[in-house]
């Protein structure tokens, strides 16, 4: 039993896998995705599900500071309810904000430069989603 989680962005999915333990993640890449055409990078999620296992999802949710939601939120609810009618399966919502920045700024303590920064913020970001989630159900 593995868990995707995902950073829904209007050009990139970060995303992000659970050990078969539910106990860890790692990143496992970012997909292309465009919002404004329609391509919601389906296939490759379609791909890494039958290649992982995985039996649900975890949605970043990125509310605004004082908890409303804006558009990025609503579009994250959209992609949640694409993939649980897709693939008849779980997506849950999970409260995602500050963690791009935390991921940026762990980056950068990791000295990793500007432009590969840019490469791997979304999946850093899917790693932290999904880890928040897995770490609230251990206790």
């Amino acid at each position: 039993m593995r868990i995707m989680g995902l950073d829904v962005g209007s050009k990139t999915v970060g995303i992000a896998i659970s050990d078969a333990m539910g106990w860890t993640a790692q990143g496992i890449e970012t997909v292309k995705i465009d919002e404004e055409t329609g391509n919601l990078g389906m296939k490759r999620i379609k791909e890494l599900v039958k290649e992982y296992n995985v039996t649900s999802f975890v949605v970043g949710h990125p509310k605004n500071m004082n908890n409303s939601i804006g558009p990025r939120a609503e579009a994250s609810e959209r992609y949640a309810k694409l993939l649980h009618d897709k693939f008849d399966m779980p997506a849950v919502l999970w409260d995602e904000r500050l963690t791009t920045m935390a991921a940026e700024r762990m980056l950068i303590e990791a000295d990793v430069s500007r432009k590969k920064r840019k490469t791997v913020i979304d999946k850093m970001a899917a790693v932290m989603i999904l880890q928040g989630y897995l770490d609230s159900k251990i206790r």
